[in-house]
């Protein structure tokens, strides 16, 4: 990626506000036959437990509506128990494609909650979230997929207290629509196209 692709994908990130979310897909995707796809535990930048947890599930949940099929979190996790275990034995790293490779799968999703916050300005509360996913192939290492998307869900009410339960419902509306924006842009899986 070129620095001025990158450059333009940093600052879309950051407006969140173009008509098109920011994305890259490899070319030749089709060909890549990606059905089993493992969802890893999101890195967690926001030191925000909730929403790292929704974010998981909800892009699991949006996997599976794109036509690939789902691969329960809590399996996912106990490999990466097991590998971690062995891997401080070892003293070596987990690398995702190892975990992809244990897994028998395609590819594995990853995604990263770089921001997660709401200020409280008496009777104003922005939240605001950002996140950024990407899929890569458990074969070759090659990055199949990426997107992210950055918004700001605005709240106002008649008081401070108002505008906080305001912003706490608008809170899982927000990562939604990240949710949404994000996997917009992956093509859809096999099962979809049957």
């Amino acid at each position: 990626m070129g620095k001025k692709t990158m450059l333009l994908l940093v600052v879309s990130l950051m407006m969140g506000c173009g008509l098109r979310t920011p994305h890259t897909i490899a070319p030749d995707y089709a060909k890549k036959q990606t059905r089993l796809v493992a969802v890893l535990p999101v890195e967690n930048k926001a030191n925000d437990a909730v929403a790292a947890r929704m974010l998981r599930e909800k892009i699991l949940e949006e996997l599976y509506y794109k036509g690939y099929p789902k691969i329960p979190l809590e399996l996912i996790d106990m490999v990466l128990l097991k590998l971690a275990q062995d891997s401080a034995k070892s003293k070596g790293n987990v690398s995702p494609l190892a975990v992809g490779e244990f897994l028998k799968v395609d590819a594995v999703i990853s995604c990263t909650l770089q921001e997660s916050k709401t200020m409280l300005h008496y009777l104003y509360a922005p939240t605001s979230v950002s996140a950024s996913c990407e899929l890569r192939s458990v074969k070759t290492g090659e990055r199949l997929w990426q997107a992210g998307y950055h918004d700001v869900e605005r709240s106002f009410g008649y008081s401070p207290f108002d505008a906080k339960t305001k912003a706490v419902e608008l809170y899982e509306a927000a990562i939604q629509k990240i949710i949404n924006r994000v996997m917009e842009t992956l093509p859809d899986g096999p099962d979809l196209a049957g």
